[in-house]
């Protein structure tokens, strides 16, 4: 279920962000502003066929990302969208994280902090410690309000057995997006849980 709804918050913050008018209006995502995304590209049309409209997520409130789109850094051009929602297709609905990780490194884009994130996940489910905390990093440096992956490397800590770094990712993301956001939410009930408990996520 924790899954179920970490995929929905990710592909709800897609979709507002997609339809977010500083992305019709030529904004960008990556906690910066201005008039491109995170590749430098301008855009002055809302999303149409060619743009993926990702499914909102279900049991939150309406526009919660919307309100702070610069939290996440947005997917603009439609071919790498297209990349991108195969392998997190791949992630989320096979879990085939070996797979996943080839797809998204084929897109060329290893330092969009979405891809990044998705491949440090992709080593943690594998695993590789080593590699998705590189693969954290990597995305932190690309956007260090990517909020999305201040919540996976929480986990990453959490399993790790580091407890007060994860407290201080918590309270990273309390100061992106506040206590009510479902990235908060879902790293604090981690923290509850006791001890040595399995963490599925």
């Amino acid at each position: 279920m924790i899954i179920t709804m970490i995929r929905l918050v990710t592909l709800g913050t897609f979709a507002a962000l997609l339809a977010s008018p500083a992305y019709s209006a030529g904004g960008g995502g990556g906690g910066g502003g201005g008039g491109s995304d995170a590749y430098g590209s301008t855009y002055s049309t809302p999303p149409s066929a060619t743009q993926p409209a990702y499914p909102k997520r279900s049991g939150t409130k309406a526009g919660q990302k919307a309100k702070k789109p610069n939290n996440q850094s947005s997917i603009g051009d439609p071919a790498f969208a297209a990349g991108y929602r195969v392998a997190y297709d791949t992630i989320y609905d096979r879990n085939d994280y070996t797979a996943a990780i080839a797809q998204l490194k084929s897109l060329g884009q290893d330092d969009h902090p979405n891809v990044a994130n998705l491949i440090g996940y992709s080593y943690r489910k594998l695993g590789d410690y080593e590699q998705s905390q590189l693969w954290y990093e990597r995305a932190l440096k690309a956007d260090p309000n990517h909020v999305l992956t201040w919540q996976y490397y929480g986990l990453w800590q959490l399993e790790r057995g580091n407890r007060e770094q994860a407290l201080y990712h918590l309270g990273r993301i309390a100061s992106i997006c506040g206590t009510d956001c479902e990235e908060y939410r879902s790293l604090a009930a981690a923290l509850d849980k006791p001890i040595g408990t399995a963490l599925v996520y």
